[in-house]
């Protein structure tokens, strides 16, 4: 039972988070370009690439732990379905070319993001 509690805090901080780095981000980059969901996603990619790697390779992070900060506060922080609809709506008004900088940005920059989540990992707790 507590993981569940553990689970709805963290999606709740995650929550917060994103609404507080994606709203600051977009008011420092305007809103010609969703940077704030680019942002948190690849920061999100970042730490569930790092979370994994250290996780599964090395005892010092606990399995329930792990599951509360990928499920809970990730699952809630990161925002592919924002991403999904954004990206739509720029197809729907034949903006092709800022929905294809949306798709290369978030897919390109979140897979990057995720190998450098595990090479951190690896330098700092080693494993394959």
């Amino acid at each position: 039972m507590s993981e569940i509690i553990f689970l709805a805090l963290a999606g709740a901080l995650g929550t917060l988070s994103r609404y507080g780095l994606s709203g600051l981000t977009q008011r420092l980059t305007g809103s010609g370009f969703p940077y704030g969901t680019l942002v948190v996603n690849v920061l999100g990619s970042l730490i569930i690439g790092f979370i994994m790697q250290i996780g599964l390779n090395a005892d010092v992070l606990p399995k329930t732990l792990r599951v509360v900060i990928t499920l809970g506060f990730l699952g809630a922080f990161t925002t592919f379905s924002t991403f999904s609809y954004e990206t739509v709506s720029y197809l729907q008004e034949s903006a092709w070319g800022l929905a294809a900088i949306n798709i290369t940005a978030n897919l390109g920059l979140c897979l990057i993001s995720t190998a450098l989540g595990f090479v951190l990992g690896r330098i700092m707790v080693g494993g394959a």
